[in-house]
């Protein structure tokens, strides 16, 4: 935008009250030099699924340019061998007047002795060869808020690398990747566990511990719980990014069958098969799979 403001103030000239206006919206002269900005780094940071769902504060080592101390960034001898570039008195443009039939144009352009940075280097530094930057390995302490997901950036503010011969520096860009964990699977704010048990368990009822994202919970299953059944361990999901929310662990319950049987567990099945009891009877108000699902996660 500053260019685009400071050609508009060239093309109608000094003594133009449009061209007043133009370099007025460009901040000030149309010789003022632009301050340069140094490129972002961007780096991939994993966490597990605690470490996401409470926010963690982690030290990370990045190579990255850095102000050289030895000349001060500037790139000369002792920090003192530079002199103004010659060509665009130190403004780091030069300037072209163009005749046309509507007057005057001109045109600004950077310059091409100093590349646009109004100063030459007489003698070069010997630690930076007249960079005005060198290359090192920074412990940077950053700190995660709780709720990131899979893909989210993060900035840190001028922990980049700093551009050749002075400027600010760039930003250090932070990809999240999430771990997958071993028990838990994320939905969202909410985790879910498929928690496995057997026909007994679920026939006579049992206690059970669960893993969740802060360690255990024992939750209790009564009697002639169903397959697919899902129970609410209330808040103890992912706390909600900038926010003040947490979800859900949901246990989702799978009686298990076994696949071998002994003979004389068979056996023992046998006489069961024809009791009344394990003969399946859903009454009316045991509803279908769709319709627990619908229940659970919009009633």
């Amino acid at each position: 935008m500053d260019d685009i403001f400071s050609q508009f103030g060239d093309v109608f000239g000094d003594d133009s009250p449009f061209g007043s206006f133009f370099r007025g919206a460009q901040g000030g002269g149309g010789g003022r030099q632009r301050v340069r900005r140094g490129s972002d780094l961007r780096i991939k940071l994993k966490l597990n699924l605690q470490e996401v769902a409470n926010g963690v504060e982690k030290k990370i080592k990045v190579k990255r340019h850095v102000t050289c101390n030895t000349c001060g960034g500037n790139g000369s001898k002792n920090g003192t061998a530079v002199q103004t570039c010659s060509t665009c008195q130190g403004t780091g443009q030069t300037r072209k007047v163009v005749n046309t039939m509507l007057g005057q144009m001109v045109s600004t352009s950077t310059c091409p002795t100093c590349n646009g940075e109004g100063k030459i280097v007489t003698d070069r530094c010997d630690a930076c060869f007249g960079e005005g930057r060198v290359l090192q390995e920074d412990v940077i302490p950053i700190k995660i808020p709780a709720g990131v997901a899979e893909g989210i950036q993060l900035s840190v503010g001028s922990k980049g690398n700093v551009p050749p011969r002075g400027g600010v520096a760039g930003d250090l860009l932070i990809v999240i990747e999430e771990e997958e964990d071993a028990d838990l699977k994320r939905d969202g704010n909410n985790v879910v566990f498929d928690l496995y048990v057997s026909f007994i368990d679920a026939a006579i009822g049992t206690s059970v511990e669960v893993p969740t994202i802060d360690g255990k919970a024992r939750i209790t299953l009564d009697p002639g719980t169903q397959s697919g059944k899902m129970l609410r361990l209330k808040g103890k999901g992912i706390k909600e990014l900038n926010g003040y929310g947490r979800g859900d662990e949901i246990v989702h319950v799978n009686v298990w069958t076994p696949k071998v049987l002994s003979a004389d567990e068979r056996a023992m099945l046998e006489k069961l098969r024809n009791s009344p009891n394990f003969q399946p009877k859903p009454n009316k108000n045991e509803k279908g799979f769709f319709d627990k699902m619908k229940d659970f996660f919009h009633g």
